[in-house]
């Protein structure tokens, strides 16, 4: 198949929403139709012996949540597509974030009884901002929930979003009949019996013909002409274009546990879903179809393996092809390396890949070359952008628990921070370590993982700081940065980049210093110009 063809067969997605909308099971019914898995396991459901395939991590297992990105990739209708399930839990929302760097599009799950939250509100104003196009998925319709069109409505009011029904519930809750699809012109029955067969799918060309009364029933054929009318009225018609440059946002309705409105959801997405898009560089646009290779490192993960200590760097190949022992140049690193045996994810299985195209997720052996941001090319001097750490929100010393695992704790501490799961400050008083996190649940991750994958045990400490400020001098030789060393010396610490960092206790802190210290700039995000 030709390199174009290739680059057209690809659809490569990331799957948001707010913790327990349902976005693990929605990703483990895509890979059922793609054949990956033989049978979903919701991530609640103890009766379920088969965790969900898509939950690497032991604490995840034991806590229902996700934690860490997932890779999964499965060929559907010869489309080859690869879907990064996200963490919801607002604690992991810089994994997520970065992840975000990686797709073409999403998938937004919305709860149908609680409507959109505030999870949600955070990562689709980060879409919007990347003009990523967006498709949203209302779920577990066979539960109580809110009106569709009042959904629709918060959808826009609340996401800043204009959306199009692609298809509409018939009842909710209790009554719930089915779904009409306005995309395929036709009503998918349902039942709760999950035995039956996914497929029992209605052809209805035309609504008004009295065939409809016979499927569903007078009052729900009633009430759905008139749902029709009130769409074809209110809503805009879908033109691709519009999805494309994030104008426009079509909305499915169904139930992902019951597997139900899944496939039209899968069906639609694969036709009108952006292939692999162009991305900036610090020095150009990078488009797809350029046949030299470049990717970069959005995620990194230790301990892929418990068996085996290794770490993966995931890389999202932007264009070209990425080739089994090849030579690339680690841009940053200024050093060519080759790679024997980069992976590719189909469900829960690694498979040893000898070419990759624009749009997959390569899995690369690390010894520790690279860092989240990194970018890997065939020569050129380029770093793709757009890959910060921000700020974290709280603080703690780390202390070693037992003095004779000294080395493990470091060893652990350094990779997990390379992994970014969180961010690792050094005072420059007495080097004590500092980690700082988005949210207070990491650090239970952070003792979990030290403890069983490196055998170290760490306590910690509160630490009062409000905000970690990067610091950057007009001039570094000058008296006032001098000045400003010796007053806040207590509160400075570098990061693993080396890079000096202010430690706030509050933003009056932070307002009084830049007032006393004009020519020394605080950022509160690690990338400043």
């Amino acid at each position: 198949m030709s390199f174009l063809k290739e680059i057209e067969r690809r659809r490569t997605f990331g799957i948001i929403s707010h913790p327990d909308a349902g976005k693990t099971t929605l990703t483990e019914k895509l890979l059922l139709f793609g054949g990956a898995i033989q049978e979903a396991g919701a991530v609640k459901n103890n009766k379920i012996k088969k965790g969900a395939t898509s939950d690497f991590m032991e604490i995840e297992r034991q806590r229902g949540i996700s934690v860490a990105t997932s890779v999964l990739a499965f060929v559907y209708k010869d489309k080859k597509i690869n879907i990064l399930d996200t963490p919801g839990h607002k604690d992991f929302a810089e994994d997520t974030f970065r992840t975000l760097t990686a797709v073409d599009s999403v998938i937004v799950v919305i709860d149908v009884a609680k409507g959109v939250e505030e999870q949600t509100e955070k990562l689709v104003a980060v879409c919007r901002m990347r003009k990523i196009p967006i498709l949203v998925f209302i779920n577990k319709l066979d539960r109580e929930g809110k009106d569709a069109f009042d959904l629709m409505d918060e959808v826009e009011q609340k996401l800043g979003l204009t959306v199009t029904p692609m298809s509409f519930p018939i009842g909710m809750g209790y009554d719930f009949k089915g779904i009409y699809n306005i995309w395929e012109k036709n009503i998918n029955l349902f039942s709760s019996d999950s035995r039956k067969n996914i497929d029992d799918v209605v052809a209805i060309s035309d609504v008004q013909s009295p065939e409809l009364e016979k499927i569903i029933g007078q009052k729900p054929a009633d009430t759905l002409r008139d749902d029709l009318e009130l769409i074809t009225e209110v809503y805009p018609k879908f033109d691709r274009q519009d999805y494309l440059d994030g104008k426009l946002q079509p909305v499915f309705f169904g139930s992902a546990l019951n597997n139900f409105g899944v496939r039209e959801l899968l069906d639609c997405f694969i036709d009108i879903a952006p292939t692999p898009r162009p991305k900036e560089s610090e020095t150009r646009l990078v488009d797809p179809k350029e046949e030299k290779m470049s990717g970069f490192v959005f995620k990194i993960h230790a301990n892929m393996d418990p068996k085996h200590r290794d770490r993966l760097a995931f890389v999202k190949i932007v264009s070209g092809t990425f080739e089994r022992n090849k030579p690339y140049l680690h841009v940053r690193q200024g050093k060519n390396l080759k790679f024997s045996s980069p992976n590719a994810f189909f469900a829960e299985k690694k498979e040893i890949v000898d070419i990759s195209y624009p749009g997959d997720i390569v899995g690369l052996h690390d010894t520790g070359n690279f860092k989240i941001g990194d970018t890997l090319t065939e020569g050129e001097q380029m770093s793709f952008k757009g890959i910060p750490s921000f700020s974290p929100e709280h603080f703690r010393y780390i202390n070693n628990a037992d003095p004779m695992k000294a080395k493990q704790l470091d060893k652990g501490i350094d990779q997990l921070m390379d992994e970014g799961v969180a961010q690792l400050f050094t005072l420059e008083m007495n080097n004590r370590k500092i980690i700082g996190t988005v949210g207070a649940l990491q650090y239970e991750v952070i003792q979990y993982r030290l403890e069983h994958e490196y055998g170290a045990k760490c306590t910690y400490e509160n630490l009062p700081v409000h905000k970690a400020c990067w610091v950057k001098p007009t001039d570094p030789k000058s008296e006032e940065f001098r000045e400003f060393c010796r007053i806040k010396q207590k509160f400075l610490a570098h990061d693993k980049y080396k890079q000096l960092v202010f430690l706030a206790d509050s933003d009056f802190t932070i307002q009084m210093t830049q007032s006393k210290f004009p020519n020394v700039k605080l950022f509160f995000t690690s990338e400043f110009e």
